[in-house]
């Protein structure tokens, strides 16, 4: 009876063991995360602008540009939505590890 709750417990441990000492992202997990980050510099570079020669006069066809008002945001969010892909994905199991 003592043997089997030592093979039992000893199954346990070894089960649990492997899932313990994985990371919780794989390489192409940060690959993915890195793409994000750089959608997002991206949506963040076309936003920036609009700088007027004459602090005085104001540009609306500047500031107000389809590229700062909907472009921008668009790839930004699209940014956001790879880094949340990255980090729900699950890494594929092999069958060793099975």
């Amino acid at each position: 009876m003592a043997a089997n709750k030592e093979a039992t417990s000893t199954r346990k441990s070894a089960a649990t063991g492997a899932s313990e000492n994985r990371f919780p992202f794989t390489r192409e997990n940060y690959l993915i995360m890195i793409a994000g980050i750089v959608v997002i510099i991206i949506g963040y570079a076309l936003m920036v602008g609009g700088r007027s020669p004459d602090p005085n006069q104001f540009y609306p066809d500047q500031v107000y540009s389809w590229r700062r008002i909907t472009l921008a945001p668009i790839v930004i969010i699209l940014g956001f939505l790879v880094e949340v892909y990255a980090i729900m994905k699950r890494p594929k199991i092999s069958e060793e590890a099975k």
